[in-house]
């Protein structure tokens, strides 16, 4: 987990990854090379994961910032990762100038949704892009968790103003919104790829500094076994920070 940074980042991104391999193993032959797109890859965290299990990545970045962390990582893989990975700077929202419908097995798109107001045009596109049972990964903003941060920081007045809203503040300083289950629920369904499978990511460490450190290692194992079963039990998911949502294209 070395690279991701401090502890609520290096949670978040352990957790999907684990989450995207668990439904990749439940949908696809063992061995199978699979095709992906992750748009709005970051700093590429997923993207080289998925190369190095041996699948055909293209990762899709608009912020040059990004893409340049991603292709110094890339570049520091051996040949034979570095072949399967493509990298590409551009917009979600115009994949269809980009790719074929049909061209991907898995899409991923995490962390992106919170940044566009009406997000409903994107995802459709998204899921042209998949072939028939391919799998779309949403990470979101749980919007109907919005009180639990400031809550737990003893932030009352921002607590109450959360319930009533899927619009906030996040600690970048910018204005973004936050999905709620149902919604994207009912959108999955619209857009012919139902949901799936939902996980919840960062029940218990999302209050955690941006730059705190990772503990030791055996606690950490035990941290994420923990944040790992809550993730997928109720109550408990329902007020994470996050939602992984699985959608399966018809």
């Amino acid at each position: 987990m070395e690279g991701l940074g401090g502890l609520r980042n290096a949670v978040r991104q352990e957790l999907v990854g684990r989450q995207v391999e668990e439904q990749i193993a439940q949908r696809f032959p063992v061995g199978q090379r699979l095709r992906v797109l992750d748009v709005g890859m970051g700093q590429g965290t997923q993207a080289l994961r998925l190369a190095r299990a041996g699948h055909q990545v293209t990762g899709l970045e608009q912020d040059p910032g990004m893409l340049d962390v991603a292709r110094d990582a890339l570049s520091r893989e051996p040949a034979g990762i570095q072949d399967r990975v493509r990298l590409l700077e551009g917009d979600g929202r115009e994949t269809g100038a980009h790719f074929t419908p049909g061209s991907f097995d898995v899409v991923l798109c995490h962390g992106v949704l919170m940044y566009l107001p009406e997000p409903d045009g994107m995802l459709a596109g998204l899921a042209r892009m998949l072939a028939p049972g391919g799998l779309l990964s949403l990470l979101v903003r749980n919007g109907d968790a919005l009180a639990m941060r400031p809550g737990l920081a003893g932030d009352w007045s921002g607590a109450l103003t959360a319930f009533d809203t899927v619009a906030y503040t996040n600690r970048l300083g910018l204005d973004v919104r936050a999905d709620r289950l149902a919604d994207l629920t009912s959108t999955l369904s619209g857009i012919g790829a139902p949901l799936h499978s939902w996980y919840g990511v960062r029940v218990f460490t999302d209050g955690t500094e941006a730059v705190e450190a990772l503990p030791p290692e055996g606690e950490l194992e035990r941290l994420l076994a923990a944040e790992e079963r809550a993730g997928r039990t109720d109550p408990y998911r329902g007020v994470a920070a996050l939602l992984h949502l699985i959608g399966v294209r018809g």
